[in-house]
């Protein structure tokens, strides 16, 4: 039960990726949560979690349905081929509720920001290069961000690596590297000794409430980093089959496919031009996260793929793993 008292979060596209994980995580920890999505939520909510159906750029309508809340969380995140067209209303409604509602505005961040020569090495104090379309949409973003601070809009960036695991499907992981699993196959999108951000939902989602919960300690606009796990294609390929509980293949992603079919499907040329984040070392430094909050969350990797793959892949018995990787082109 959660009490009168309790702080409120408002959870924006709550049918989505991080969203469905951050409604979970604010009501396991006790907070009063308003998951907003546009049509009906895809599975059961927790107790005392109120659902609302609207418009997310309606402002008017989720003022009137939700009333006070402490916390927004952004979790709207249009497909890769609608960013030029939807991110810009979605940051501008997003910032107008925080001013009418007084909220702490929440965002998940990404690594596009550094552009495609990003260094290994990522803190918030890494230069920013405005390279490629998703670059600049993403600067673009967090600069309205920081300047409506100076409005008395407070906004907080959490930047993390590629999405892994959560109850909703359309990571890496499901659509490409594991999802030949049942084929003993697992499909890498980049050369396999090469260190590779991840950020598994449930820890990602738990980050966020423990900010939250510390948000009087935070800047009026402030970035924070979270390392996540950081794994090389190989270490990931090993940890897949000790999660599966059986041998298998290694193969490269045929890209050249996308590269071919890439004028016909918007999409596939979306896909290529952030290739480079496969072919580029990078690792985020969360020291600062862990100055806020203490102890960071992180779920083995084993055990965070245990949790994410669909049960029939996941073999009965022991782990068997194999001397070596086939790491030659599928």
């Amino acid at each position: 039960m959660h009490d009168n008292s309790a702080p409120v979060a408002l959870i924006l596209g709550a049918n989505g990726r991080l969203g469905h994980a951050a409604v979970e995580a604010f009501s396991n920890a006790g907070w009063k949560v308003i998951a907003q999505s546009r049509s009906a939520q895809r599975d059961a909510l927790p107790r005392a979690v109120v659902s609302v159906q609207c418009d997310p750029l309606d402002t008017d309508e989720l003022v009137r349905r939700c009333g006070a809340v402490q916390v927004i969380v952004n979790g709207l995140n249009p497909a890769y081929t609608e960013w030029e067209r939807l991110v810009p209303p979605i940051t501008r409604s997003a910032l107008a509720l925080a001013r009418r509602t007084g909220a702490l505005l929440m965002l998940p961040g990404n690594v596009y920001n550094f552009g495609n020569a990003l260094p290994e090495h990522l803190a918030e104090d890494t230069p920013q290069a405005a390279n490629t379309s998703k670059a600049r949409i993403r600067i673009e973003l967090e600069r309205q961000m920081q300047s409506a601070a100076t409005e008395g809009v407070r906004s907080v960036v959490i930047r993390a690596g590629d999405f892994l695991g959560g109850n909703v499907p359309g990571t890496w992981i499901d659509l490409v590297i594991a999802k030949k699993l049942d084929k003993q196959e697992v499909v890498y999108p980049g050369p396999p000794d090469l260190p590779h951000a991840w950020a598994y939902l449930p820890d990602l989602a738990q980050v966020f409430v423990a900010v939250a919960e510390r948000r009087d300690a935070l800047a009026p606009f402030e970035v924070l980093h979270y390392g996540g796990l950081t794994l090389t294609g190989l270490e990931l390929f090993h940890a897949l089959e000790a999660a599966a509980g059986r041998p298998l293949k290694l193969r490269q992603m045929p890209w050249w496919l996308l590269k071919m079919a890439s004028p016909v499907v918007p999409m596939f040329r979306a896909l290529l031009e952030m290739r480079y984040l496969w072919q580029r070392p990078h690792r985020l430094d969360e020291s600062k996260l862990r100055k806020l909050i203490g102890t960071v969350p992180h779920t083995p990797i084993v055990e965070a793929l245990r949790q994410s793959l669909p049960p029939e892949t996941i073999a009965p018995g022991g782990v068997k793993r194999t001397a070596g990787a086939d790491a030659g082109p599928g």
